[in-house]
């Protein structure tokens, strides 16, 4: 008895020293911090939704280990360093497309999980839903891919948005169609206005279609371009052949579009079907940049425009994207594309903002995401970094974000790549003018 007596006075002084001296035992250093993520993994838009969980993930690996071939800091340092090392864990939901699911996730995630905050949820209308029960709940959440301009329009305090949003994109657009009246895209002589007109616009009747299809019609009539027809139409349609007939009826020069995967590929195949000729096509990112797409059309996609936040040939003027695009491919076997580049962003900013409030207080998080600035040269996407909005018309909003738009082209080998078209000093090939049609 004396010997274990005196053997747990010894333990005792040498925790002591321990603890002194500012050790702390790996099982409380080496904690989780739970994020929740709700995307749509099933439905018609689950192809977006594996490559938005393959961009998180990624990004999530990065942080959690040491990467040193990776230029950015999260790969430095093994986990939240201001945590003590802490790891993130990934809890996927997925909402299927429904706003009140997406809601009841969001609360299964806040009170039963106990999730620090939230990531997602692509579709604009869940975002909306989700935003608002962590808004009650005074969770923060921040947001990387839905782009409804609404959406940082509400005042909220517990919501940011790394992605710039639809009014950023299509006026990107307008600024496409004005520089190809002027002469500035690479490859093509000066278009006569009138060979672009009229434009005509197809947008899906969900809370992200219906605001791109309101912001067409502000900017052609900003950039006094004739809009012709704008439908909206019914997501998730099995027929859309007169939806295409009502479009080609004036004989557009310019067709623009907002549709998820299923849509995209179904509006081509009828455009197609029906002999189409638009001089240009548009689509508003979504299902026009989705692997699916390309696989599933081919060579008909060739000389389609969309509207992105990432291009792999960024890699040639940007180290860290090349970096990070080898290893996504490595893991998926596609390049980075606009959803999942975004995804990997938003996850980014979640372990920047932690790293800055070194506390999972959710007050914190609010002051450290309302300070946080995140140098371009350290993203993957092409922008000048990531800096919120803390007050004026649009709060939570990156201020510092920007888009492209990009051609579906053939390379060298006979692959269907994604060429930057615009900005129009960033342009890595000559633009295909005018589409060929069907």
């Amino acid at each position: 008895m004396k010997s274990l007596a005196k053997s747990l006075v010894v333990f005792g002084i040498v925790l002591s020293f321990l603890l002194v001296g500012g050790f702390v035992p790996t099982a409380q250093a080496a904690k989780e911090i739970k994020i929740g993520v709700i995307y749509p993994l099933t439905g018609p838009a689950a192809a977006a939704g594996r490559e938005l969980r393959a961009g998180a993930e990624l990004a999530a690996e990065i942080c959690n280990k040491v990467m040193s071939g990776i230029d950015m800091p999260m790969a430095k340092k093994a986990g939240i360093k201001a945590l003590g090392g802490a790891k993130i864990k990934l809890i996927f939901k997925d909402h299927q497309g429904n706003p009140q699911l997406g809601a009841d996730l969001a609360k299964k995630l806040i009170k039963d999980d106990k999730v620090v905050g939230i990531l997602g949820c692509y579709y604009s209308s869940v975002t909306k839903t989700v935003s608002a029960v962590c808004e009650r709940y005074g969770v923060p959440m921040i947001n990387g891919s839905s782009t409804s301009p609404a959406l940082t329009e509400r005042g909220f305090k517990w919501f940011w948005r790394t992605t710039p949003h639809d009014k950023y994109f299509t006026k990107d657009l307008f600024e496409f169609l004005k520089g190809l009246t002027e002469g500035k895209v690479k490859g093509v002589k000066a278009v006569p206005k009138k060979d672009l007109e009229p434009i005509v616009s197809a947008c899906e009747k969900t809370e992200w279609g219906s605001h791109v299809d309101s912001l067409i019609k502000e900017f052609a009539k900003k950039y006094n371009f004739k809009l012709a027809k704008s439908i909206l139409y019914a997501a998730k349609a099995p027929d859309l052949s007169s939806e295409v007939q009502s479009l080609l009826a004036p004989k557009p020069g310019t067709m623009l579009f907002a549709s998820y995967t299923s849509d995209a590929i179904l509006m081509v195949k009828t455009l197609k079907s029906m002999k189409a000729k638009p001089k240009v096509m548009w689509g508003q990112d979504a299902g026009f940049e989705k692997p699916e797409f390309r696989k599933t059309l081919k060579d008909d996609i060739v000389g389609i425009l969309t509207r992105t936040v990432f291009i792999p040939s960024i890699a040639n003027v940007k180290k860290v994207a090349g970096e990070v695009n080898a290893l996504y491919k490595k893991k998926t076997g596609n390049d980075l594309g606009g959803a999942s580049a975004r995804a990997f962003t938003g996850l980014q900013a979640w372990v920047n903002v932690l790293e800055k409030a070194g506390s999972t207080k959710p007050e914190a998080i609010q002051k450290a995401a309302n300070n946080i600035e995140i140098p371009g040269k350290y993203l993957v996407v092409p922008w000048k970094g990531i800096k919120f909005a803390a007050s004026g018309k649009e709060v939570g909003q990156n201020i510092l974000g920007s888009g492209m738009i990009g051609q579906y082209q053939k390379d060298k080998d006979g692959n269907i790549v994604l060429q930057v078209v615009y900005p129009f000093d960033l342009a890595t090939a000559k633009m295909i003018y005018p589409l060929k049609g069907f």
